[in-house]
């Protein structure tokens, strides 16, 4: 069992972020934020894929002003991205935010924090300093010390800031496209302070490559207790996000939302289309908010047996497929009918 260090609890509107709050799934919509309707129809769609927290990019001032009725009209909590502009970050706020994405040494003069920091406190809006290894401050370019290291010093520089100024609800990212740095980073700034943290990669890739390299990398820092809410970066539909980062959290026992999915690599036993059919019976369940693991398995010999475990599973066999449950076939169908798996699963759920 994963022991998860235990770090400063913070809140994103109703949603809790560390202490012993379950990891979070979140995304970033890819809508002009300007563009309310487009924007508020794809949150409402990464809402019911399951994303908990989603973040916007607040890029002028009629894009904040679209906050005001994206922020009211969210299903889930609304973060604004904003880079530089301090009256952005203001203006987010008094539109109705539940977060800011913000460092809060790029935006200028120090009277210039202080506003956007006493508002934050006012209305106990959370501010994450979002470190990326590509955007480091010039000074610390030139140190003679690892990437990971001058992504932690960058952090450290931006919370220090915001600790000067008495503010601590806050929550930070580390993140590079490269896997052994991202985990040194998180590492080293874990292994020092108690403030939440969002994991990820930054510029993973499509949606293979990125999947890979994320999977790794948040993974494995799971695995050791460091995360409290993550993003799964992909150059991809951000509904992929909000799957992916849920079979990442699955996969370690870390969330139970949703079905689980199994499924055989194809053999030369398999006499059914298994690729075809697994494929179907993920997209099919993927939005099934129940507590189960559904098997696709290619013939008897890995069906009902070795996918006992399964709550329920399809399992081919020569021309006919079998349909089972904690291990006992329950239905007898042929292969034109494999996709009756759903009516028996309905039928055995009582939905």
């Amino acid at each position: 069992m994963i022991k998860r260090k235990k770090t400063k609890q913070i809140s994103i509107g109703n949603v809790k972020i560390g202490g012993d709050a379950p990891i979070t799934v979140q995304s970033m919509c890819n809508t002009d934020t300007r563009d309310v309707n487009a924007t508020l129809k794809q949150i409402d769609e990464l809402a019911e894929a399951g994303c908990e927290i989603i973040r916007l990019a607040i890029l002028n001032k009629d894009a904040g002003e679209a906050l005001k009725d994206i922020s009211k009209k969210s299903p889930i909590p609304v973060v604004a991205d904003i880079h530089f502009d301090y009256r952005l970050a203001i203006q987010a706020i008094n539109n109705g935010v539940s977060a800011l994405r913000l460092n809060p040494g790029n935006i200028g003069k120090r009277e210039n924090v202080e506003k956007v920091v006493k508002l934050a406190k006012q209305q106990n809006i959370p501010i994450r300093i979002g470190i990326n290894a590509g955007s480091l401050e010039k000074e610390l370019k030139d140190l003679d010390i690892s990437l990971a290291e001058k992504m932690v010093k960058s952090a450290e520089g931006h919370v220090k800031i915001l600790e000067d100024l008495n503010f601590d609800l806050i929550k930070v990212s580390l993140k590079s496209s490269d896997v052994p740095t991202t985990i040194e980073a998180y590492k080293i700034f874990s292994d020092k302070y108690d403030y939440p943290l969002h994991i990820g990669l930054t510029e993973a890739g499509t949606l293979k490559g990125g999947l890979v390299k994320s999977s790794v990398g948040i993974g494995s820092l799971l695995s050791q207790g460091i995360g409290d809410t993550i993003r799964v970066s992909l150059t991809e539909n951000p509904i992929e996000e909000v799957y992916a980062g849920y079979a990442i959290l699955k996969s370690l026992n870390l969330r139970k939302k949703g079905v689980n999915f199994i499924s055989c690599p194809t053999c030369g036993r398999t006499q059914i289309k298994l690729i075809e059919l697994a494929k179907k019976v993920e997209e099919r369940f993927k939005n099934l908010d129940a507590n189960i693991t559904i098997a696709t398995m290619g013939c008897a010999v890995n069906g009902p047996g070795e996918a006992s475990h399964a709550d329920f599973g399809i399992a081919g066999g020569i021309n006919e497929g079998y349909v089972f449950k904690k291990g006992e076939i329950i239905a007898r169908v042929s292969e034109d009918k494999l996709d009756e798996l759903e009516f028996q699963i309905k039928s055995a759920l009582d939905m």
